[in-house]
Order: C-alpha cells, then structure tokens, then sequence
C-alpha cells in the first residue's frame, strides 16, 4: 500500500510567499543607527526579498553559493534570510563581534562568492578586507551616506530586478543557509541548515508551548540575527504573520526597554546577560516603562538564576528557558510547566522554571553515562545527546569525529545535566567547565547562579584554577551592583547555605565587568587562562 499525500517540498519559499500573501498589512520596525524607526510591512519585505533573489540569480549566484552578511538585526537583514536561498544561494550570517582575523577565516572557510554588509560595519570590514577573496561587496546605506568607492550600493543592487523573477524550484534538502560555532575552544565548524530543516523548526518553534508566536504577536529577537538565525525567530514569526520589531544595533537596557514599550512587545528573546541588565534597569527606574504585562521573554545560551526569574515575575514579566545551540538550528528544548505542576508550591513551580525544559517535538534527547544512557531520574548525570531532523550530523567540509557524534547518530552536545521524571531537562555545566577537586565533581554553573542570587551581585562567573593538592579548585569571578559593597567572606557564607563546604570556592576576586564571548555568554576561557596562577587561597 501507497500514501496517497503530494509530495510537497518544505521550502523557505513557500513561506516568503505566505507571508507577502496573506500579510501583506503587517508591520515590520526596525531602529536604525541613528535612533530614527524605519517601518514598512511585510507587502514591501515580500517585494524587496524577491528583487534581491532576481538580482543576485542575475549577478550569476548559482545554487549553493553562499553570500556572507555582515549586518545587524534590522528590514534588510531579513530580507537576506529570504532573498538569499529563494534564489537557491546559502544565506551565510557573520558574527561580527568575532575579531577580525576570525571573520575573515570564516568567509574564507565557507567561501563566500558575495558579501552583504551594513554601511556602519565598513571600518570593520576595512580591518580583515584584503584578506578575503570574494567577488562583489553590496553597502546597506542604513545611514543615508553614500556608498564608498570600491563597494557597491544594496539598493542599486535591488534596483537592477524587473519584478517578474520565477525562483528556481528547490529541492527541500537543499541548503538554505549556514552559520559557525563561536571557536571559543579551537576553530569554528561550520553547521548548514536545509530548507527542510528550517521550516520544520519554524513551524515547531511557534507552537503555544513554545516561543508562542501567532499573526496577534508582536515579536522583538533581542539575539542578533548574526547569531544562529537569531534563533530561528524570523523565520518562525514570518511563517505566522507576527508584527517584528529589530533593534539593530542598540541592544543597551534603555533602548530595549524603549522598544518594549513604544512598540507594545509580547515577546522577546536573549541570553541572560542581557535580561540582567535590564532587570537591574528596571529596579533603578520603577515606573518609567510600560511593558506589555506578561510579556514572555525567552532565555538561552546559558543558565539564568533562578532568582532573575523570580524577580522578573515580580515585575508581571515572564522568563521561559529553552535551550540549543548552533547545532541544534538552535532549539531542542523549551521550559513551559505541564499544568499539573502549575499546582505545585512557588518553590516548585520556580524550581522546575529554571531548568531548561523538555526536549521539543521531533527532537530525541538521552543523558548519557560513562556506562550508556541513564534514568530519567533527576539526579544520574551525563552527557546530554540529542537527535532529529533540524540537529546537524556533521560540519561543513569536516567529518564526524566520535568527539561530537556518536556510532548510532546522536549529537554529543557537551552540555553535563540530568533529566527529571517528568522529562524537564537541567543543565549543570559544559564539559571543559567543570570543576574537579580531589576527584569530585563541582558544577560552576550552580555556584554561579547562586551567588547572582545574592542581592549586591549583577554578575558572577566560576572557574577552576589549579591546586596542588586537590587538582582543581573553584574561584569566583564576581561585578557587584553600582552602589553596592560586600566581601567573598559574605558570598561564601550566602553559598554555604546551599552548598558543602568542600564545594565553596577558594577565594572571590571583583571585577568591573566579566569578559563575554562573541554571543553573549561569559569567557570562561578567558577568564582561566588570566587566573591561572592566581593559587589557592585558605
């Protein structure tokens, strides 16, 4: 016996052509460089993105070649996310907050044939330019000036379409787009996606007891585009017709708070170093915003505390973990609570909110011992494994090594946790993050959580330096509040409240600020090798 269901591709075409279709009226907002708010609705986003699929299909883009966008989070990045593989190309974001000598690496690896590039970033671009070898450079006049000899205007670029381009017909496996590791640990690898992929995540992610996007939504992703599709965001929000909103580059407290409010948010989505910020902004300046309440603000990259969250909630403001990673397109897992839980005391509710959820649909996730998988317990931890048709099994021009796939097809993500009876996954370090001492295990990621619990913290990091008696011993990096003063023998005594004496750290050094990476998460990395002599303190 035969199905009898068409055989469909799931292509991003088919959504492009949905959203200029069916919502055409719908707003996009974006804030420009200057602070000004560029508007135009998803009639003229539909127009644009099929002007830049004919002009590069006409400047000879051939399928699979990828364009590289140096850009931040505003109209025509979004038109790239589209424009780019209808024309059967390969969408490829750059990070631009890696240094130059990286970036150029990256185009280099994934040999970019063009590169589209925000008028703003150019002094960038000038850094690592004569070490790249692509073939046309299009300017983004976002600041009105006009486009330096040597590079070639994004509009006139748009402007060579006739308006009468038939897309290629696209096969759903074909590649749509590529983004790279950060290389905190050795070079980035380079994960592409398919347009199969993509869709299927964009039509996961919307769900209610995900991201929760629908047309009635106001969407603002607070994670760069340039930073694994800004989590599939823009994708997922044009495939239902939610109203966007970018904040290009202005991405302090007061200018998202600005847009939250102005532009009546529903949801949003970033790493916790930036919900930190802007909780402490909020505290400092009760009353001055008027956020949507309840506003969903969507959490990953790392760990939040379980006391942001409730602070938050405080306010009327909502904190949903999820997690992923490039690898993972990125979201595999997702922390709403079964409406059974919602019964439970705060204490449980809050507890199982700070976990970072049950793995989503068409994902599989197992936790794997020194010995294989082990129970869904809450307390055996391993390795956490995933699978699925949106989880890449290989990086570009690399092949799989037993270091991150295992025999049988899983991702080995280097994410340490454990999972619960009722399927809530939570995290309790990387890997390369954990601390061994006297050869127990200690999770960085619990201490740092519980030390930003403490009122006088704005951030906190933990890290092993080395002992000569117990191998490794914790240290904490720690950036108070503006105003506030207090000692590591204060932060040790907050600690010992929920931790063994053995697992307390050695010593606590203050800092202004802790390091980030290129995607917002703290420089561990960094922070080692600069304490790595730093010694043990009694």
């Amino acid at each position: 016996m035969k199905a009898t269901m068409m055989n469909a591709p799931l292509t991003l075409g088919h959504i492009l052509e949905r959203a200029g279709t069916l919502f055409a009226a719908t707003e996009i907002v974006s804030r420009m460089p200057d602070r000004s708010l560029h508007r135009c609705t998803y009639g003229d986003f539909y127009r644009r993105a099929r002007q830049l699929a004919e002009a590069l299909s006409a400047a000879g883009l051939k399928r699979g070649e990828r364009v590289g966008t140096l850009m931040w989070s505003h109209y025509a990045h979004l038109e790239a996310y589209f424009g780019i593989p209808v024309a059967g190309g390969v969408l490829h974001t750059l990070n631009l907050r890696l240094s130059p000598e990286e970036i150029a690496y990256i185009v280099n690896h994934a040999e970019d044939r063009f590169l589209i590039v925000d008028d703003v970033l150019l002094p960038l671009l000038e850094k690592f330019r004569g070490q790249i070898d692509v073939e046309r450079i299009f300017v983004v006049p976002l600041t009105g000036q006009a486009v330096p000899a040597g590079y070639e205007s994004y509009e006139e670029l748009l402007s060579t379409a006739s308006g009468h381009f038939t897309p290629p017909e696209m096969e759903e496996n074909e590649p749509c787009g590529m983004c790279y590791t950060s290389g905190t640990t050795g070079r980035p690898k380079g994960v592409v996606y398919s347009h199969r992929s993509s869709v299927l995540h964009s039509l996961v992610t919307a769900l209610p007891d995900l991201m929760n996007l629908s047309c009635s939504k106001t969407v603002l992703p607070v994670v760069p585009m340039f930073h694994a599709n800004a989590w599939g965001i823009p994708y997922a929000a044009t495939n239902v017709g939610a109203r966007q909103v970018f904040p290009g580059p202005h991405l302090d407290a007061e200018s998202l708070l600005d847009l939250f409010a102005g532009e009546q948010v529903t949801q949003t989505a970033g790493v916790p170093t930036i919900w930190l910020s802007i909780l402490e902004t909020l505290q400092r300046n009760p009353g001055r915003w008027q956020l949507i309440p309840g506003m969903e603000m969507i959490v990953g990259g790392s760990a939040p505390p379980e006391s942001m969250i409730r602070a938050f909630a405080e306010l009327g403001l909502e904190v949903i973990h999820a997690w992923g990673m490039t690898e993972t397109s990125p979201v595999a897992s997702f922390s709403r609570l079964k409406p059974h839980l919602e019964k439970e005391s705060a204490e449980e509710r809050f507890a199982y909110r700070a976990k970072q959820g049950m793995p989503v649909p068409l994902v599989d996730l197992r936790i794997a011992g020194e010995k294989g998988p082990v129970a869904w317990d809450g307390r055996s931890v391993g390795e956490i494994q995933v699978r699925g048709p949106w989880i890449t099994a290989g990086y570009h021009t690399q092949p799989a090594t037993e270091e991150r796939f295992t025999a049988d097809g899983w991702l080995r993500t280097g994410d340490v946790g454990h999972c619960d009876p009722e399927g809530y996954v939570q995290l309790t370090d990387r890997t390369k993050d954990l601390i061994k001492s006297g050869g127990e295990w200690i999770s960085s990621v619990a201490l740092e959580n519980a030390i930003m619990g403490h009122p006088a913290v704005r951030e906190a990091a933990v890290i092993a330096v080395p002992h000569p008696k117990w191998g490794e011993r914790p240290l904490a990096v720690v950036a108070l509040k503006d105003g506030t003063a207090v000692d590591g023998e204060a932060i040790c005594s907050h600690l010992a409240e929920s931790f063994p004496r053995w697992q307390l750290p050695d010593g606590c050094v203050f800092v202004e600020s802790i390091p980030r990476t290129s995607t917002g998460k703290f420089f561990k990395a960094r922070l080692r090798e600069q304490y790595a002599d730093w010694g043990s303190v009694p």
